[in-house]
């Protein structure tokens, strides 16, 4: 479905202080969205036990300890309470009483301790997880970023499948984590309260216990409706996102503020948010009402278990002291329950919500590397596209259709075309970002679906012209060409030099040390120009035998663009070499030149060839040199 459609019914299904409608579900169908959801729980735990198996231990011991202190301290409670009253009433001196109860007082301070400790080792175990779970998380999601095909990115629906990874994956997996070991606290300790009550009166447990239920089914009704909303606010989400990063970064300010865009782009982010407000707040208000009904039927149950259990003693069934136990363990013991309830409610709502990162880490390339087929070094045949046709995902006519070019080795071939005549997409099918949807590229003679992804990718240079500016240091912008060699000073300076940017980069104040870009402190801004030099000396960087300059000069003066370029060969000497400019002054340069026009190369020769086939190509060359008459 496409995202236009998808958005349509969306926005369809949903308006303001409302909720979009949803099909009564099946058993079977709510059955399996339950397992959906808590079938994420052992996968957050396999994370949390690489994350810090010292941590996963502390806190499952603590767990254990936990659940039975309630029943412990209840009961010495009760203990030293009936010691009291027997003391109260009988002959026994206050000095031999105190005596008698001191022990049972030291035990209660040593479990009221125990239980600090706890406390506190469960807090140190939780902050420790918290870091090194999120850090786990984002590393998993940023690492499947990394592994997937170009054509995700160029995807709607891809952002919102990353959207809803990120969106609050770190807190529901710790959440999980620490619920369910509250989880299995509550079970230990309202197994312990259940044993006592139900010793005392199984009505009563019944009364208390199912009490609680109908707040139960109500929480996890809701807990899938905020997921619901949630998720399909995705979309959203993300423009309200894009639109802060308008407003707030220095690529755009200057437009923003010559435009006048502030305001009427900041009422456009309110809007968006006031929606999903309305929307979330509609949602908690009637959560919160209904639970406050059931919650009330709650407190009534409670409240007739502590008249009957009054009764009991005042008729002499059981003492003051048993009274006492009792009363903590209906408290405690419907609180505890409700606590369970509400354990496994969570644990049903952040299994709903890691579905999205779970799901998105399941995403898979489609680009397959291969084995075992060596790189050439050097190329000794070329490069080869074989009746070259490509479709982009989801599109139905022809990116590229019908290409055959064969290049030389050490060729230099210039790609001439309008704007989405397919001039870069075919450098990307060159550099595998895509594959063919028909026909074959060879190098050597062999596709390029043989070699290894990354060698393959290693052993050519590019340079888009939409390139990265790295707000990074200028040595960092130069060397991320041959990562490898981040370290080799000689190579960083001499691949500056090839590009130019030796002279950008010796007047700034830490030379090859200052950070470039105004994102941090002591940055240093560059003009387009001078951004663009940086991005050559990165392709240069890089010893491969492939080259590909994708309008390398478009934001150079002529007069460096014609020193560059007076240079290409020297540059590219024993390298093929792929350059895509508008600028017939460079592109005159070639060995050769491919016209395309739609996706298909309609003329092909050197420049005085094409010059004299009087083509496309001849017009725009003319049409060019009469606007520098």
């Amino acid at each position: 479905m496409s995202q236009t459609s998808s958005s349509r019914r969306r926005g369809s299904a949903s308006t303001q202080g409302s909720l979009p409608d949803e099909p009564r579900k099946t058993i079977a169908e709510r059955w399996q969205i339950l397992r959906s959801a808590l079938r994420n729980i052992p996968r957050v735990f396999a994370l949390v036990w690489q994350a810090h198996k010292g941590a996963t231990i502390t806190m499952a011991v603590v767990t254990l300890i936990s659940g039975l202190l309630p029943i412990a301290q209840a009961w010495v409670g009760k203990l030293i309470i009936d010691e009291v009253v027997l003391i109260v009433t009988t002959d026994i001196s206050a000095e031999a009483g105190l005596r008698a109860t001191v022990p049972f007082l030291v035990m209660e301070f040593l479990l009221l301790t125990t239980g600090t400790i706890l406390g506190q080792l469960r807090a140190l175990a939780e902050h420790i997880l918290n870091a090194r779970l999120g850090n786990a998380i984002n590393t998993a999601i940023i690492r499947k970023s990394l592994s997937l095909d170009l054509h995700y990115f160029e995807d709607a629906e891809f952002y919102d499948k990353l959207q809803n990874a990120r969106r609050e994956s770190n807190w529901r997996a710790i959440s999980i984590i620490t619920t369910t070991f509250s989880l299995i606290q509550n079970t230990i300790t309202l197994s312990s309260f259940a044993a006592g009550i139900l010793a005392f009166s199984p009505l009563v447990a019944l009364i208390l216990f199912g009490a609680t239920l109908p707040s139960f089914v109500v929480q996890t009704r809701y807990s899938h409706l905020s997921f619901r909303l949630l998720t399909w606010r995705a979309p959203e989400s993300r423009r309200m996102t894009y639109l802060e990063h308008l407003l707030t970064v220095d690529q755009s300010a200057k437009e923003i503020k010559l435009f006048a865009l502030g305001e009427p782009l900041l009422a456009r982010y309110q809007e968006m948010f006031l929606k999903i407000m309305h929307e979330d707040e509609y949602l908690a208000r009637r959560r919160s009402l209904i639970s406050t009904l059931w919650g009330l039927l709650a407190s009534i149950s409670y409240y007739g278990a502590y008249a009957w259990i009054v009764w009991q003693t005042f008729v002499g069934a059981i003492t003051i002291g048993s009274l006492t136990f009792y009363l903590t363990l209906f408290r405690q013991s419907q609180g505890t329950f409700q606590g369970l309830f509400y354990n496994v409610n969570q644990l049903f709502e952040s299994g709903l919500f890691l579905e999205n990162l779970f799901g998105f880490l399941e995403l898979r390339p489609q680009m397959i590397t291969g084995e075992g087929q060596p790189m050439p070094h050097p190329i000794s045949q070329g490069i080869e596209f074989r009746n070259v046709g490509f479709q982009y995902p989801d599109r139905t006519e022809w990116a590229l259709r019908g290409i055959n070019l064969h290049v030389k080795p050490g060729e230099k071939i210039a790609l001439v075309g309008a704007n989405g005549a397919g001039k870069t997409t075919l450098i990307k099918l060159l550099t595998r970002l895509y594959d063919p949807t028909e026909g074959q590229i060879l190098l050597d003679g062999v596709d390029l679906r043989a070699y290894n992804l990354e060698e393959l990718r290693a052993s050519i240079g590019v340079i888009f012209q939409d390139f990265v500016r790295y707000q990074a240091s200028a040595r960092d912008n130069i060397g991320f060409g041959q990562i490898e060699e981040l370290a080799n000073e000689s190579r960083i300076r001499l691949a500056a030099e090839r590009g130019g940017a030796d002279e950008v980069i010796e007047p700034l104040p830490q030379g090859y040390d200052t950070i470039l870009g105004r994102w941090f402190a002591g940055g240093a801004e560059l003009s387009g120009g001078q951004w663009q030099k940086i991005a050559l000396g990165r392709a240069f960087m890089r010893k491969s035998e492939v080259l590909v300059l994708d309008e390398p000069t478009a934001a150079l003066d002529a007069q460096r663009e014609y020193e560059i370029f007076q240079r290409f060969r020297e540059l590219t000497a024993g390298r093929i070499a792929f350059l895509i400019s508008h600028r017939f002054s460079t592109v005159r340069m070639a060995d050769r030149i491919a016209v395309i026009e739609e996706g298909t190369i309609t003329e092909y020769g050197t420049h005085r060839e094409l010059i004299l086939l009087d083509g496309t190509y001849a017009h725009l060359f003319n049409l060019q040199a009469e606007g520098y008459r």
